[in-house]
């Protein structure tokens, strides 16, 4: 039985090394994927690489890890490159689904945004490749899409003699996820029946204006917004931090994942950001993981599962860390929460809107064209404009046409 039909990312002695294709290389998560990578080159072949425009990054990239295949969605840059030799170069606008379809390929790391990543994961999962993901429109907009994929992989492997027990056998052994929050509900689920589970904790740090008024929030600037107080992130998902948007997108994605009704999903802020989400049992036990604030630790996870090796990543010091807070989150002051929650339960038109916007939002909001608070009213209007109607579980091509025209909403909402 090769790899992908089942046996498992971790490896015993005399394994052959794991062949990963990794989709977004140059951003933040994909750069810390690639040094997860480089640190683990024993375990993990890394057989193709794409990402957007950054060259100069491909290029270090593909010294560093030797790909087979790589792909810039930038031509004029991709034509200029410097790649080392034998280093095939991938073009086209199904570059990305190519790479992720190899048949060389084991497992897919997702570490790119927007729907085109949707059309990725939908072939690699088609193809009977395990993946990794870091992007939020995989669920958030294609749950429904996505889910009966990894769930019909996880039955086949199930079905086989003595599957039942095989890593494999669980949708999250197919499609693993890489945000910090969601590899900590994972890790706590591990072992556990779906039949014991009552709660799942989503924990939120509250981004740098947890104590701020509503008259401050209303002043707020790009540079005070990206300035986060514990992790260091992207632009995109340090503004959701800050907006809270952030934690209504994985409340989403959460009931994908997780099989879990939205009314058993709860938000608790977390300032010091060390316990990443904890899951809550029938018999009142609370389970939950800790960590240092570094996504090398989730990458790796998801990459190594059900494996654990060696981290660059330092284990949590509880003496030094002291005192750990939590509270409610305040959805007058960040709405945003809230919106994105309503958006959840009301189906895959209105997540698919809020996650479109919210992309423009940010973008305007960086750019100066939008004010902070402004977020989540462009938010709030672009579900209210699109959320309703049929179909009630939209195509790929349906929400890539919805994408199109949400964004040209935001783009012109005053």
């Amino acid at each position: 039985m090769s790899f992908a039909a089942g046996q498992g990312s971790g490896r015993g002695s005399g394994a052959s090394p794991v062949r990963v294709a990794l989709l977004g290389s140059g951003g933040s998560i994909g750069r810390q994927a690639v040094d997860v990578l480089a640190r683990n080159s024993d375990a993990f072949r890394v057989v193709a690489i794409a990402t957007g425009s950054q060259a100069g990054v491909l290029e270090e990239q593909a010294r560093l890890l030797h790909p087979i295949a790589v792909a810039l969605a930038d031509g004029d840059a991709a034509a200029r490159l410097d790649l080392p030799a034998g280093t095939e170069l991938v073009g086209g606008a199904d570059a990305l689904e190519s790479l992720a379809t190899r048949p060389d390929v084991d497992l897919v790391v997702v570490a790119t945004g927007g729907m085109v990543a949707l059309r990725s994961v939908l072939a690699a999962l088609d193809a009977g490749k395990i993946v990794a993901t870091a992007n939020k429109e995989t669920l958030v907009a294609g749950g429904h899409l996505v889910m009966p994929l990894a769930r019909r992989l996880a039955a086949g492997v199930a079905a086989a003699p003595g599957g039942a027990t095989h890593p494999l056998a669980s949708p999250l052994g197919w499609l693993r996820p890489i945000d910090s929050e969601h590899s900590a509900i994972w890790q706590c689920l591990v072992g556990e029946r779906h039949a014991a589970v009552e709660r799942l904790w989503l924990t939120a740090s509250g981004g740098p204006f947890l104590d701020s008024s509503v008259a401050d929030l209303a002043t707020v600037t790009p540079e005070r917004a990206l300035r986060h107080p514990t992790w260091t992130m992207g632009a995109k998902i340090t503004i959701d931090s800050a907006t809270l948007a952030n934690k209504g997108l994985e409340v989403i994605e959460a009931r994908w994942l997780y099989d879990v009704a939205f009314p058993a999903i709860s938000v608790v802020i977390h300032p010091q950001s060390v316990v990443h989400s904890a899951v809550q049992f029938v018999d009142g036990s609370l389970k939950a993981q800790l960590g240092t604030p570094d996504m090398r630790l989730p990458i790796q996870y998801a990459l190594t599962y059900p494996d654990r090796l060696a981290s660059p990543t330092p284990a949590v010091d509880l003496i030094a860390a002291g005192r750990l807070e939590f509270r409610a989150p305040d959805e007058d002051r960040f709405p945003a929460l809230r919106i994105a929650r309503a958006a959840g339960v009301s189906g895959p038109l209105a997540s698919a809107a809020l996650i479109s916007a919210d992309e423009v939002a940010v973008a305007r909001f960086l750019d100066g064209s939008l004010d902070f608070n402004g977020i989540p009213r462009l938010l709030d209007a672009a579900v209210d404009r699109f959320g309703a109607g049929s179909p009630a579980e939209p195509s790929l091509e349906q929400l890539i046409n919805l994408d199109i025209e949400v964004r040209r909403f935001a783009e012109a909402y005053p």
